[in-house]
């Protein structure tokens, strides 16, 4: 008895199964539907990795992983040229004070993320258009691989475009821009700070654009300052000033230029300060230049203790003989990993 009924159960199961796949075949059918030195910077801006022995591919930014920390180094002559075709010989690296062993050595370009933090306060009425044309120059440096954001601040920051590999889905936002309303700079350098923490390339720069301090954020300074130091981010400034004997120029603007300085020399970034807003596209392609040609310089730190504790890092160069004055530009230090 017990016999049938189990061999009743599978004729049954198997009728089951074969009813049940003929209906889905017959639902799928209905639905088918070793070079030279030289200070030429580089012109190719084809996305390369980062060749090294123990990094991951691509990573350029300061960071710690796997005891593996990485700085990205700008070298330049006196007048401004980018130099290149340096090898590792010619860089000395001290943590601290100690010298360290450079284990990785690239000086290849690799796809970025880049926040454009853009003023449109009341101010940059008269500004917009050459402020427009500039992140459009800095845009024609980039790789396919790029991704690029939008932050937009006047009385409030707000994030207009997210990440986005099209360059027009940020020039066309910037074509409606309209200037009103006061200047939370802060806060616009916060949200894309913040925003770079879901940044798909290791590579990872904040490019701002202002004509003056900050009168409206919720961020002081300082916490901002702190934030900036944390995060593996280069920041790179256009500070469209006017002349310190200007009438109308308020407190906030006398106190711009040394707040964009300060927060783009902790970044291992640069400043630059505008009083012709005609320079303003060559200064930003500039800035895309320099951007495709650093150097990267890998090391495992030979304190091995996970404090917490903020670490100054100096880059020298060495045997350099030939070339010059040049001179090296880097991130100032990094947070070691806490226990």
């Amino acid at each position: 008895m017990k016999r049938v009924l189990i061999t009743s159960s599978v004729f049954m199961l198997l009728a089951w199964l074969v009813f049940a796949g003929d209906g889905k075949s017959q639902a799928s059918s209905g639905d088918s539907s070793g070079p030279d030195i030289t200070v030429t910077p580089r012109t190719s801006s084809a996305p390369k990795p980062l060749a090294t022995e123990n990094a991951p591919a691509g990573r350029t930014d300061i960071r710690v992983d796997k005891q593996l920390v990485l700085v990205p180094v700008a070298v330049t002559t006196n007048s401004g040229q980018y130099v290149t075709g340096l090898d590792k010989e010619n860089f000395k690296l001290l943590e601290n004070g100690v010298e360290q062993d450079i284990e990785t050595f690239s000086s290849e370009d690799a796809p970025m993320s880049v926040g454009v933090v853009f003023d449109t306060s009341g101010s940059m009425g008269s500004k917009l258009v050459r402020s427009r044309q500039a992140v459009a120059e800095f845009m024609k440096s980039a790789n396919p691989e790029d991704e690029f954001l939008l932050v937009q601040f006047n009385d409030e920051a707000q994030i207009t475009v997210p990440f986005t590999s099209n360059t027009e889905d940020v020039q066309n936002r910037l074509l409606f821009v309209q200037s009103r309303g006061r200047t939370a700079l802060l806060d616009g350098v916060y949200m894309a700070m913040n925003e770079m923490r879901h940044a798909h390339n290791p590579r990872k720069a904040v490019l701002i654009i202002s004509d003056g301090g900050d009168n409206s954020s919720r961020y002081t300074e300082n916490e901002v300052r702190n934030f900036v130091r944390e995060a593996d981010v280069q920041i790179y400034a256009i500070g469209i000033f006017e002349p310190v004997g200007a009438r109308g120029r308020t407190p906030e603007e006398f106190e711009g230029p040394d707040l964009l300085r300060d927060l783009a020399e902790q970044t291992g970034g640069r400043d630059f300060e505008v009083d012709n807003i005609g320079e303003m596209p060559d200064v930003a392609a500039k800035i895309g230049l320099e951007l495709r040609n650093q150097y990267v310089l890998g090391y495992s730190p030979k304190n091995k203790d996970r404090d917490g504790k903020f670490r100054r890092i100096q880059v020298k160069l060495v045997k350099t003989q030939g070339l010059g004055q040049i001179s090296p530009r880097w991130r100032l230090g990094y947070y070691a990993p806490s226990k």
